[in-house]
């Protein structure tokens, strides 16, 4: 027998751990994918057009307000991500945790059908440039629209294979595309430094010229979209990739880290990309040529009747820009960066990289929202694509899903029909993320503290409302579209009322909206149009019975209420006093934790002074000091402890002979320290009601610091345990850690030898206290 158990331990042993599943930091997993999913066809193929049209002032103006909405947004995003522990599911998981099931589950589901439609986007690019350089060689399998049907099925299915082979491998795969388009980028710089040969003169490209430069700064609006918002409405799909990262959030080692910083970085690097091409290209390249080498002027020949900037450089395009027959120049020639590039191909490459990459990114994050929108069980029949499969917990029903849905679109092959669609769901998604991020900020609650501070909540208002605007602005009726959808979907949410809790925004805006109220009706006088009887829907049981020596004390409790309540008004605290008539401090606590408040508007907390004369007061008074604690804790209250050198009755007799509440917590506190005494895992009320002190304007300054007390031998056990707990809130905590045990202590203060041992704890000017109070 004990051979047999020592072998098993052996196997045991010998017994490899379960593999890690695979996990990406910030550059490979949010950066890198972000940047790509940017870059697309709209780069390579359309950003030298629109620079012709708007010019290149107008055009970084097109880029810059972009740049600003897409930024608005990271910053929502980053704020929204570090609020706490970001699980898989991406946007779906942002919005639902901060506005609730309602809003959080339509805006999932629409915005994971953009993502797989906008895979089937992509795919038909990468396919309509394959497809036109076989019919420049010559070789066409049907006609053009079936070709780019059938290299767009054959691509997208190479996609999914690689897709469902894992997130490494697809994550080798993004960065090989990343290298691509680097690699087209250096070859196209290099091209407009290159002196210009006669081939690229006749197509409109004359290296860097001040004169080439000042023309195009300036707008050359042409055709029926030839307008600034125009323009904006075809450059703006090629921001929307800024959620590729906070998509895979499952995926990565440390979100709330790896999320801010490489959006951020994604929106910037982006962005200085646009602004480089679009003034070198504007630089370099005029708008209008013919291509044909024989347009050049001769020596003898006059240039009094040259129409263009080319006259300039001894080319002669005037035929063809009056007839709008230029086959070249930026306004024209859609390959312009492929003709300025040193080596062509490479650029051809970059549009493959782009595309193929966006494509990618795209299959990866539609069935990732997906699957975290069915384990949530928010809709039915969609739990069956909720299932998990390997040490990535991969989608692979949702990857099928999306294989289907992106297929049925690239048999449109056409894609002016799908991309308004699509962007508009973007922009819907990019308004709910930033109102999700006012929404909470507005509200105060305590449960929104994202350690990411550099937001602002009127931004992302003003962001959301932008891109409600831009949403009209781009294609009204794909606009009415997506609010249908959403809204069609949040009127499901309300009626089927889902069994989930998450503690959003929404509820807090509740009872926020429910106290201002009440606390408004304060200032309210009663009248008799406005009173309430018993109704049939309603019943008050109300028992009085008046009492000659007590009726007294009743009546200078309603005048020291309206002295109380007028004293706090004058300090715009927002709160409600009211005076209990009791023949001894227990019972008469037992009264206010019994019935203050009404319905959900009730208090959760009792605040409570620590006692100091253990030794010169009564038995009784000990006694009844203990049993007010264990029926606070009887009644499910939370029971805070205010210790202050001068003890709790801070109140002074005025000239009037009324006593006058004092200020000891309206001073500000300055560069000081709130130490806090864990002792055991209360669910965090302990570490949160310390944080609320700092939301103070008062004590902003303050910094909390946590000790833990417990046995030497389970110390590293116990400073994991705290880790655990902060780690999803960590802003401003630093936690220090001492091996004496604190609960020592407190039995020592409690057997009344507390001289000794209570020293170590004066630090401790404020153990917990209520926000409400201050």
């Amino acid at each position: 027998m004990e051979r047999g158990d020592t072998s098993e331990e052996d196997e045991d042993e010998l017994k490899e751990p379960p593999p890690e599943p695979t996990r990406f930091g910030w550059v490979q997993g949010v950066m890198i994918r972000c940047m790509l999913n940017i870059w697309g066809v709209i780069l390579y193929l359309r950003l030298p057009w629109i620079t012709a049209q708007a010019g290149i002032g107008m055009t970084w103006v097109i880029i810059l307000l972009s740049s600003c909405i897409t930024g608005i947004t990271g910053l929502s995003t980053s704020a929204i991500a570090t609020n706490g522990k970001v699980k898989g599911g991406g946007t779906y998981f942002l919005i639902s945790r901060s506005l609730g099931p309602e809003l959080g589950g339509s805006i999932g589901l629409i915005f994971a059908f953009a993502n797989a439609v906008a895979v089937a986007m992509h795919t038909v690019g990468f396919a309509e440039t394959v497809a036109d350089l076989m019919r420049e060689n010559g070789a066409v399998m049907v006609d053009r629209t079936n070709d780019i049907r059938i290299i767009g099925i054959i691509t997208v299915t190479c996609l999914l294979g690689i897709s469902m082979a894992g997130m490494a491998w697809e994550s080798k795969a993004q960065i090989l595309f990343f290298v691509v388009i680097m690699v087209s980028f250096a070859s196209y710089i290099v091209g407009t430094i290159i002196p210009a040969t006669p081939e690229k003169e006749s197509k409109g490209f004359f290296s860097y010229k001040a004169g080439i430069f000042a023309a195009n700064f300036v707008p050359g609006w042409r055709g029926k979209e030839g307008s600034f918002f125009g323009m904006f409405s075809i450059f703006f799909p090629s921001a929307t990739g800024i959620l590729a990262g906070a998509n895979i959030s499952g995926d990565l080692k440390n979100p709330t880290v790896a999320i801010p910083r490489g959006t951020l970085m994604a929106i910037f690097w982006t962005t200085v990309s646009y602004l480089i091409i679009s003034a070198t290209i504007g630089s370099c390249v005029v708008r209008d040529a013919s291509g044909i080498l024989n347009d050049t002027l001769s020596s003898s020949s006059s240039s009094e009747g040259c129409i263009g900037t080319a006259c300039q450089y001894g080319w002669d395009f005037s035929e063809c820009i009056k007839n709008g027959t230029c086959a070249y120049g930026i306004s024209n020639y859609y390959q312009s960066m492929s003709m300025v590039s040193a080596f062509a191909p490479l650029i051809t490459a970059g549009i493959f990289g782009a595309t193929l990459s966006s494509a990618l990114a795209c299959l990866v994050s539609a069935p990732k929202v997906f699957q975290c929108l069915c384990k949530d069980r928010l809709y039915p029949l969609i739990g069956f694509f909720g299932k998990s499969y390997g040490k990535n917990d991969e989608p692979l029903r949702g990857y099928l899903l999306t294989y289907i849905i992106a297929a049925c679109f690239i048999l449109i092959a056409e894609l002016n029909t799908i991309a308004p669609i699509i962007s508009n769901f973007f922009l819907c998604s990019y308004c709910l993320i930033n109102f999700s991020c006012f929404h909470a900020s507005i509200t105060n609650s305590p449960g929104w503290r994202p350690s990411f501070r550099f937001y602002s909540k009127w931004l992302s208002l003003l962001c959301a409302v932008c891109c409600v605007v831009i949403m009209f602005l781009l294609t009204w009726w794909a606009a009415l579209i997506a609010f249908g959808v959403v809204l069609f979907l949040l009127g499901y949410t309300l009626y089927k009322k889902p069994e989930v809790n998450w503690g959003s925004s929404v509820q807090a805006s509740s009872y926020n909206i429910a106290l201002n109220q009440c606390v408004g009706l304060n200032n309210v006088e009663d009248h008799v149009k406005n009173y309430r009887s018993i109704t049939p829907n309603t019943c008050l049981n109300i028992g009085f019975f008046p009492h000659i020596p007590a009726l007294r004390g009743f009546l200078m409790g309603q005048f020291f209420c309206e002295s109380h309540v007028k004293w706090l008004n004058q300090r715009k605290v927002k709160s409600f006093y009211r005076g209990v008539v009791a023949a001894e401090l227990r019972s008469g606590v037992n009264m206010l934790l019994q019935g203050a408040g009404l319905g959900r508007i009730k208090p959760n907390v009792l605040l409570a002074g620590f006692k100091k004369d253990w030794r010169s007061d009564t038995p009784q008074a000990t006694h009844s000091y203990i049993g007010i604690l264990h029926d606070a804790f009887d009644l499910h209250y939370g029971v805070c402890v205010l210790r202050l050198k001068e003890g709790l009755d801070v109140s002074h007799p005025s000239q009037g002979h009324e006593l006058q509440p004092g200020t000891v917590f309206q001073k500000k506190q300055g560069k000081k320290t709130i130490d806090v005494y864990w002792l055991f895992d209360d669910g965090g009320l302990t570490l949160l009601l310390p944080y609320l002190l700092t939301r103070r304007k008062r004590w902003a300054r303050c910094k909390v610091r946590v000790f833990v007390g417990g046995e030497k031998d389970k110390k590293e056990e116990q400073k994991a345990e705290l880790q655990n707990v902060t780690a999803e809130h960590p802003s401003h905590l630093t936690s220090c850690f001492q091996a004496q045990d604190i609960l020592d202590i407190m039995e020592d203060i409690v057997a009344v030898t507390f001289k000794t041992k209570l020293d170590s704890l004066s630090r401790a000017s404020v153990w917990f206290v209520h926000s409400g109070l201050l």
